[in-house]
């Protein structure tokens, strides 16, 4: 059971945790039931009280012994037996209900207002009868004394169908192009309808003629309420012989005194959605009024919000047990959501136990263990100087650690780390000023040599990555992150010169295989994609479309040769033509050689002894250089210099 409160109001939801599925056996459901603390703990007032998907209306008997309820999918009916706390029958219909009503004081007369235009008369054995109405209806009021139903809908007339003569009565002409809702007093029976252009009709069925006009539309828009269209009614409700409340479909309820044009009290949901439903409590002088997200409770004298509930799912509709503390809601999911506020009345006397379980569950708070604690373990006990206190009442065993009171914890980390609240800070700075970089566009860093070569290695890295996740193959290293090539990257020397000639007549062959291997890509992807086997050809022998694309490629990329080829002999025909230029406008001039001392002159005559020298062998060159005594030094004319060196036997 779940426990919410709003301004001291305890609201006690009886349908929170989660419900058992319909095609569990009861073997399974006990089982589930002993295993499952959650399931076992919850509190299932009516047993089954939920719908298939979603419940759109939701009354109770006059005798208050039957909770009827209606939804989809299928159309259905299901009614509840309060004494017996589980459900009595469920009827399914041909199409969705609009409305209903139950005209006796159990379940034995009911009418439903379904949505393709038919009137259903149910009766204590089932279905009765069934007529059709001239336009779509969306609502309809029941007048006791004259036995007359009273229809509203997408028409300027009010049908009425009396009951007792079984057959249709003239209609009442208003001057609404449609109508949403309608009502009718318990007190005086005035029949009263809410139309499409914001105004209240109010009509007297004895005369049949209309006794009061009331322009809601008008009086709902305060200086403080912000109206978007015009506002339709879309709730009424009478309360007494003097009090109405109407609501509208943009979010405010308005109060009248029926001897008044002018509204007591205009009170806004401020959400903008359309009333659902509007509830009367007397007790207590509340106005319960709902809109699909919320329920608010607010003092019909001056306004002041009493409590509110937001349950979970939309709400559809909105049902207070006359006479004590519980409410019932119709939402947009299969389980009913069934409240109990002890502040507004006692529990029926079908659910007497609820007063006895609140009341415990007020004197007996349950003191959970994770409030205003913190978790330590024995080590960080240690750390902060705490550790003498194991044993003592200061400290609540737990599992592998203890829970300890969250401000001892608080004034004993102060003591022990007085800094910790700079390097908090610090660290949050931090933490921001990396979320900040993150949000910034991440450049890639390359390397400062070979920059165009790292980043052709990223994109095909990048396109092998996609290729080897729709094959779910491992990813192969990248050269980039391989040590044995880190120097390529870092060293100058290893710098790719693109203005050679052996990198611009192999360029047309790289840029031509890379071509080359997206266009293969591109067709292994299609071959997955369309998830055709075809027959493997045999190895060596090329396809048709695969031999004419390498001729291809083959033919374009020797045209690429021969291009870069010939622009090369023209950058050395334009050099030659220069360097000639050049040699053209230098002048030779005769360079003189100045001889070191103590060298002499030889004649040019020498050349010729030494060119038949040469032609000896090195040993019979040596042999005689020794007998000439001139093996250690020996000089040209051109300055070339010799070494000399002698043979060990």
């Amino acid at each position: 059971m779940q426990v919410s409160s709003l301004n001291e109001v305890k609201i006690y939801s009886l349908s929170a945790g989660r419900s058992l599925p319909e095609w569990l056996s009861d073997r399974k459901k006990r089982a589930l039931q002993k295993k499952d603390v959650d399931i076992r703990r919850r509190i299932e007032l009516i047993q089954d009280f939920e719908m298939p998907t979603v419940s759109t209306k939701i009354k109770v008997s006059r005798d208050g012994q039957y909770i009827m309820a209606v939804g989809t999918y299928k159309p259905r009916i299901r009614c509840f037996d309060t004494y017996q706390l589980s459900q009595k029958f469920e009827r399914c219909l041909d199409s969705e209900v609009v409305t209903f009503e139950i005209l006796s004081d159990d379940y034995s007369k009911i009418v439903f207002l379904q949505c393709d235009r038919f009137v259903e008369f149910h009766s204590q054995h089932g279905h009765y009868y069934r007529t059709r109405i001239p336009k779509f209806g969306r609502d309809f009021s029941y007048h006791y004394p004259s036995c007359d139903l009273y229809f509203v809908g997408a028409s300027s007339e009010v049908y009425r169908l009396n009951l007792e003569q079984g057959r249709f009565l003239n209609s009442l002409q208003t001057d609404a192009s449609e109508s949403n809702v309608c009502d009718i007093n318990p007190v005086h029976f005035l029949f009263a309808m809410g139309t499409v252009e914001g105004k209240v009709e109010c009509w007297d069925p004895r005369t049949r003629n209309r006794v009061g006009l009331l322009d809601c539309a008008l009086s709902s828009v305060t200086a403080d309420t912000e109206i978007d269209g015009l506002p339709s009614i879309s709730a009424l409700k009478f309360d007494g012989a003097l009090n109405m409340a109407v609501g509208t479909s943009t979010g405010q309820v308005l109060l009248y005194d029926l001897r008044s044009s002018n509204p007591l009290i205009v009170k806004d949901h401020h959400y903008g959605l359309p009333i659902k439903s509007i509830q009367f409590q007397r007790q207590l002088d509340l106005i319960i009024s709902a809109d699909s997200r919320i329920i608010k409770m607010w003092n019909k004298d001056t306004g002041k919000i009493f409590t509110s509930m937001e349950p979970e799912y939309d709400i559809n509709d909105v049902c207070l047990y006359p006479n004590s503390g519980m409410l019932m809601t119709a939402n947009e999911a299969p389980k009913m959501n069934i409240y109990y506020i002890p502040v507004l009345g006692p529990a029926p006397k079908w659910c007497s136990f609820l007063d006895n379980l609140t009341e415990e569950l007020e004197e007996n708070p349950e003191s959970t263990v994770y409030d205003d604690y913190k978790f330590v373990t024995r080590k960080d006990l240690e750390n902060l100087g705490l550790a003498h206190l194991i044993g003592s009442s200061l400290l609540r065993a737990y599992m592998h650690g203890f829970f300890m009171d969250i401000r001892l914890y608080h004034k004993a980390k102060m003591m022990a780390n007085p800094f910790a609240y700079e390097e908090y800070r610090r660290e949050k700075i931090r933490q921001k000023i990396e979320e900040t970089r993150a949000q910034r566009v991440q450049l890639k860093k390359l390397p400062k040599v070979n920059k165009e070569l790292a980043l052709k290695l990223i994109e095909e890295e990048g396109e092998e990555q996609q290729l080897t996740r729709k094959r779910k193959q491992k990813n192969l290293p990248s050269l980039l992150k391989d040590d044995r090539f880190k120097v390529m990257f870092e060293n100058p020397d290893f710098q790719v010169d693109e203005q050679s000639e052996e990198f611009r007549l192999l360029n047309p062959l790289v840029s031509k295989i890379s071509e080359k291997r997206k266009r293969k890509l591109k067709i292994l992807e299609e071959l997955e994609a369309q998830e055709q086997e075809e027959e493997e050809e045999p190895e060596g022998k090329a396809s048709d479309a695969e031999s004419s694309e390498s001729s291809d490629d083959e033919k374009g990329w020797v045209e690429e040769v021969r291009k870069q080829r010939k622009l090369l002999r023209q950058e050395e025909k334009v050099k030659r033509q220069e360097r000639f230029k050049e040699d053209q406008q230098t002048l030779l001039k005769p360079q003189f050689f100045e001889i070191k001392e103590g060298e002499e002159f030889r004649s040019f005559k020498d050349s010729a002894k030494k060119q038949k020298l040469m032609k000896k062998t090195l040993g019979d060159r040596l042999k005689l250089e020794e007998k000439l005594g001139t093996l250690n030094v020996s000089d040209t004319t051109v300055g070339s210099k010799q070494a000399t060196f002698k043979l060990k036997k």
